[in-house]
């Protein structure tokens, strides 16, 4: 049992609150320990086994639930502390109370969702992570921050009314809100609660919030912003939608398509925020196929991605720090002025690109096992080939581009030592995990017997790398590998940001066209009867000429004969 029965997200709630009033190192002390003794009242909590939930109240006909703990959303839990420490810990130098009371209330809004038993609870703390995350793009107040903010705003409300319909629906069809599977059964409220969690999953063609607005916050509200909000999403996913073939196809369009804009991408964080698709492509497979080899091999990766994404993020938010720019145009030979910040990148890339003896091979590689052993073998095939390109972007590109390539002459230094910190506690975690996954795999949804070092996976994994290794030196000395140009590159935002902006101003020109013809049409008859009415009153007009009395009272009695025919009638 643990020291204290309280949910998760409540010491972080107060820490935000507190944090208005503290400064200095309280305000950092207090960021600080919050997650760490979150973290350990979480462990004891979970050592008493799963099943343990408290926190029941209920509002109308139904009983909800705060707090429900199993093991998976116990390794959630985990993570969400670990990565909440790093963020803080990352940010130590930064002196802005909006963003730090944001990330405190961000961070917390992500546990209560995890732990929440029942689809109301959720809904509250789905709708708290949209409210509480946009103050992290806001933060670098900028023109483009804000209206990203806004776009990003726009579609996590979307996702919350979706979810907000599916629960009545679901609500009324079952009689209850118990937040567990739920399974695309042909409901309305399967499809809509479905959609909702795949926007804040970025699903295919609603995935542009995550690259439009994590390359527009602060240097370090990526960081906490690369965490939480597609996490829950999977989590979700994981809990409610297990087994979805639809899914894997989902998750292999995901996992594939954003390698082509991140190759072309200059800017280095939005390459990042590709390559987070891609990663979420392969989670979204594994919850997709259901087995327990895919479960625990779609929330093992989800866990590390958040280190090592996060480790990316970091490395790419200090040179913004350091020298203000990130485009990959911009940027080259810093190796020479922050060798540290290099190698720690350089964990992060071999990482994320699945090297044996990094973390992400020992998730990765759980995927791909299930893919292969229930038959998917051409998902097995997209799923490698997106395993080649996330080398190319992200475990090539950024670290070369960045730290190497050609001489920038920017003028650089380390980064604060907290950010050294941070990134450092990352890069050893990254390497733990790889060394020793019987540490992570202890904390997964399900018992298996798995050995990611065997001889097929570290050769073909090996040799994968190998290969596309030489891809991209071969194409870059051949001049043939994609330049980084100072451009802007539209994917399927080209829809909501040029096509119906361009169709509605296409329309509203035709309406105003037609507008003015109707206004000058009736501006035209108007002036016609008035001149009609006064060519009457000229010097040759009918109404002045002499008229003789009898005729005057003839046309007085006609009238009042027609008004009496009338009125009898």
């Amino acid at each position: 049992m643990s020291v204290f029965e309280i949910a998760p997200f409540i010491p972080f709630f107060i820490a935000a609150a507190l944090g208005l009033f503290l400064r200095g190192w309280m305000r950092a002390l207090l960021f600080i320990a919050v997650p760490v003794l979150g973290l350990a009242n979480l462990w004891l909590l979970g050592a008493g086994g799963a099943g343990i939930e408290f926190g029941h109240y209920a509002i109308l006909d139904f009983n909800l639930l705060l707090f429900k703990a199993d093991k998976l959303s116990l390794l959630f839990g985990y993570l969400f502390h670990i990565a909440a420490l790093i963020s803080v810990i990352y940010a130590l130098h930064i002196r802005d109370t909006l963003q730090q009371v944001a990330s405190m209330l961000y961070a917390g809004s992500a546990l209560g969702a995890v732990f929440a038993g029942d689809l109301l609870t959720l809904f509250i703390f789905w709708e708290l992570l949209a409210l509480t995350s946009v103050f992290l793009v806001w933060a670098r107040r900028s023109g483009r921050a804000y209206v990203a903010g806004l776009r990003y705003f726009t579609l996590h409300i979307l996702s919350g009314l979706l979810l907000l319909g599916g629960i009545i629906f679901y609500g009324q069809t079952h009689g209850t809100l118990e937040f567990g599977q739920i399974g695309l059964d042909g409901s309305a409220y399967s499809w809509m609660i479905f959609l909702a969690f795949g926007i804040k999953c970025a699903f295919p063609f609603f995935h542009n919030w995550l690259t439009d607005a994590y390359p527009e916050s602060t240097p370090t509200g990526t960081v906490f912003l690369s965490a939480f909000t597609t996490k829950v999403a999977v989590y979700a996913l994981a809990r409610a939608y297990p087994g979805t073939e639809l899914l894997v196809y989902i998750g292999a369009t995901m996992a594939c398509f954003p390698i082509f804009y991140a190759v072309i991408e200059n800017d280095l964080r939005r390459v990042l925020a590709y390559s987070l698709i891609n990663q979420l492509g392969f989670m979204v497979v594994g919850i997709g196929i259901g087995t327990s080899l895919a479960i625990n091999g779609a929330v093992a990766h989800a866990f590390n991605d958040v280190i090592f994404k996060g480790l990316l993020f970091m490395s790419m938010g200090a040179v913004l720090h350091v020298t203000g720019k990130i485009n990959g145009s911009e940027l080259g030979g810093l190796y020479k002025k922050m060798p540290k910040t290099t190698v720690l990148c350089i964990i992060g890339a071999a990482s994320i690109s699945a090297f044996p003896l990094f973390s992400g091979f020992v998730s990765k590689s759980m995927v791909m096992s299930a893919a292969i052993k229930n038959g998917y073998d051409w998902v097995w095939l997209i799923l490698l080939f997106a395993s080649a390109g996330v080398f190319h972007h992200a475990g090539i590109k950024i670290p070369y581009f960045a730290f190497f390539a050609h001489d920038a002459k920017l003028p650089a230094r380390e980064p604060p030592v907290n950010m050294l910190i941070a990134m450092s506690i990352a890069a050893a975690l990254c390497l733990i995990i790889g060394i020793y996954p019987q540490a992570l795999y202890n904390l997964l949804p399900y018992e298996i017997s798995y050995t990611p070092y065997d001889v097929t996976h570290v050769l073909t994994q090996l040799q994968l790398l190998f290969f596309s290794a030489l891809a991209f030196v071969w194409l870059n000395l051949r001049h043939l590998y994609p330049p980084e140009l100072p451009s802007v590159n539209l994917d399927v935002e080209w829809v909501y940001r040029r096509l119906v902006p361009d169709a509605m101003r296409g329309l509203f020109n035709c309406l105003f066209a037609l507008d003015n013809r109707l206004r000058n049409a009736a501006v035209g008859g108007v002036a016609r009867l008035v001149e009609g009415v006064a060519s009457h009153h000229r010097a040759d007009g009918i109404m002045a000429r002499n008229w003789l009395t009898g005729s005057m009272v003839a046309g007085v009695v006609l009238l009042l004969g027609i008004y009496l025919v009338l009125g009898w009638m």
